[in-house]
């Protein structure tokens, strides 16, 4: 690693990283609408964006600098194993084609701005939706924290904030820095922001890995040395070489199939998809999604090529960075850099409007304020998403960096435990609001307990996501189990509850609420009152 700073790429970097900012705050006035204070305009961009705009938006806010730095840096380290995150998207898209396009049609006709908006309606229950809100928020900022450590880590390597023994200000300064300007125009311009850049984002993703596929294997001799190499070192460390070894591949699948049913339990995601303005347009992404898939597929082989040109980092994450900066001349790798910091901004941005989302319109109007105002509300959600920021950089500056990939990992722990109320209510009303809420405990109290005792060699607590599956033996992901558990739990409390005949809430939807599109008559965009979804 370079001793000073690089200055072509550092310049290079500033450029891009001004010009995002710039668009951050002009975009407040993309699309401008008459009426800006309402989350429907602030948090959902007026739920007027087509196919292409929420196709970068949901590529921007899935496809991250997680993608870009932690994904390759788990194959520099590890293997093979990295690889979950690919068969992963590959199961999601038939998955979410299921329910998205439902859950956008009920949310149309009823306004509902956040997942917690749909399970209070759907079962009549404030604390359901309550536990929905707060699970959704405390796994967004661990998300959002990831996305820090991203930017800091190509800083890192171009040579600015100083190494490990610098004083602990100006270590993190680039995450404060980001901190201030992601707060800044995510503040000004709401959704609008991080769909405008994710125009640039994705576009100087799309170049970075066209080139970095071709023109550095070139460099290294083909892929025959690449893979050669990686072997050469897995095998050595008795890793497995290039595939998983038998005693991981349990860990490996139920990471892949956890990974796939937790990723749009998140509320970037749900936000990202009710933000399109119509059905049709969230049924054609989940088509042309998987675009961002095969990029991934690619973009994890510089894992490999990392090991194939001798990048020495003390922190995997730093590898992927490095990589780049060797091999790169300094302008392009200034251009590698700038895609993963705007790979930060992007998702981070639309993470922390959709956290702020669900404390509005699920914790705040439901028990705090229940007359606010459309303009209450949009200004309580810009603040709260200040707030949500200052949460993740209390991840980043207490937990463990060298392993950023548990950030992502700890907090899809937790949403997946909201898929049997957000999903299983999308398609049957047969669950009783009690149980799911028990599920959800029980799922939450495991997956946070069997995490917290997973010790590392740099961490004590909360070093990893896979534990000994009770009854099997086999070492695989925490929150798959927690997941059965919940479902468990869930399934049986309801037939007890229902043959005791417990009230099981009031549902303020219809059958047909579910298959409507804009165009459908009777179909618009209300609030609800601040009485929907009382429990009798």
């Amino acid at each position: 690693m370079n001793d000073g700073v690089n200055g072509v790429a550092l310049a290079v970097f500033i450029i891009f990283f001004l010009a995002v900012t710039v668009m951050g705050f002009l975009a407040s006035r993309w699309r401008k609408a008459e009426n800006e204070h309402s989350l429907d305009e602030w948090g959902l961009g007026g739920r007027s964006f087509g196919t292409w705009v929420t196709w970068f938006l949901l590529g921007g806010d899935l496809y991250t600098a997680y993608t870009f730095v932690a994904v390759p840096a788990a194959i520099y380290a590890a293997g093979a194993a990295g690889f979950f995150a690919v068969p992963y998207t590959i199961l999601v898209y038939p998955l979410i084609f299921t329910f998205l396009p439902r859950l956008w049609s009920v949310s149309h006709k009823h306004g509902y701005v956040t997942t917690s908006d749909f399970v209070r309606g759907r079962f009549g229950s404030k604390g359901l939706s309550l536990a929905v809100a707060v699970t959704g928020i405390l796994a967004t900022m661990p998300y959002i924290a990831l996305q820090l450590v991203g930017i800091q880590a190509v800083l890192d390597v171009m040579g600015v904030g100083g190494g490990e023994n610098t004083n602990w200000f100006v270590k993190d300064l680039p995450l404060l820095i980001a901190f201030g300007v992601l707060a800044a125009y995510t503040y000004s311009s709401g959704l609008r922001a991080p769909a405008l850049i994710a125009f640039v984002k994705d576009t100087l993703i799309y170049i970075v890995i066209a080139v970095a596929i071709i023109y550095i294997p070139i460099k290294l001799g083909g892929f025959d040395e690449v893979f050669g190499a990686a072997s050469e070192k897995y095998t050595a460390a008795k890793a497995g070489g290039l595939v998983p070894l038998e005693a991981g591949q349990w860990t490996y699948a139920t990471l892949a199939l956890g990974s796939a049913l937790a990723l749009f339990m998140y509320p970037h995601s749900i936000t990202a998809t009710l933000s399109s303005r119509s059905r049709e347009v969230i049924r054609r992404n989940t088509t042309i999604l998987p675009l961002y898939s095969l990029m991934l597929g690619l973009l994890a082989l510089l894992g490999f090529m990392a090991i194939a040109a001798g990048v020495k980092v003390t922190n995997p994450q730093l590898a992927i960075p490095q990589l780049f900066e060797d091999m790169f001349p300094s302008w392009f790798a200034g251009v590698a850099f700038a895609a993963i910091g705007i790979g930060a901004l992007v998702p981070a941005a639309i993470m922390s409007i959709a956290a702020a989302n669900l404390f509005t319109r699920n914790i705040y109007k439901d028990f705090i304020k229940p007359d606010a105002t459309p303009a209450q509300e949009t200004k309580v959600s810009k603040l709260v998403s200040l707030l949500v920021k200052v949460g993740a950089l209390v991840f980043v500056l207490t937990m463990d960096k060298t392993v950023a990939i548990n950030f992502q990992l700890l907090g899809g722990i937790w949403i997946l435990q909201t898929f049997p109320a957000l999903v299983g209510g999308l398609f049957t009303r047969w669950f009783h609001r009690w149980a799911l809420l028990a599920g959800w405990a029980v799922g939450m109290i495991y997956g946070t307990l069997a995490a917290y005792g997973v010790a590392s060699p740099t961490q004590k607590h909360f070093g990893g996501s896979a534990k000994e599956i009770p009854g099997i033996g086999e070492i695989g992901y925490i929150g798959l189990t927690a997941f059965v558990l919940n479902v468990v739990v869930t399934v049986v409390l309801t037939f007890a509850l229902k043959a005791a005949k417990v009230p099981d809430g009031v549902d303020e939807t219809s059958p047909e609420d579910y298959r409507a599109d804009a165009g459908d008559p009777g179909v618009q965009v209300e609030l609800p009152p601040a009485t929907a979804g009382k429990t009798p």
